[in-house]
């Protein structure tokens, strides 16, 4: 039922060929569920993760992390 998947030149295809090629071969593989299922791990979200992340956690010390965590062991009801 796997019909051949068409190989083209990657390194001279354009980007919406090699985009609709790679498409293809993902339906043919995975079909239509499991291709949609498998381009979803690929979104690239929204904001600035880095940005988010020292606005969140700040720049704590190894140990300050360790200190947190030895801390969220004995008692992990957070304050």
């Amino acid at each position: 039922m796997n019909a051949a998947v068409e190989t083209i030149d990657g390194g001279k295809a354009t980007l919406a060929e090699l985009r609709r090629a790679g498409i293809d071969a993902l339906a043919k593989a995975l079909g239509p569920v499991g291709m949609a299922r498998f381009l979803q791990q690929f979104d690239p979200g929204q904001g600035d993760y880095t940005a988010e992340r020292s606005r969140i956690l700040g720049n704590p010390s190894v140990d300050a992390v360790m200190d947190e965590i030895e801390l969220r062991r004995t008692d992990p009801e957070p304050k």
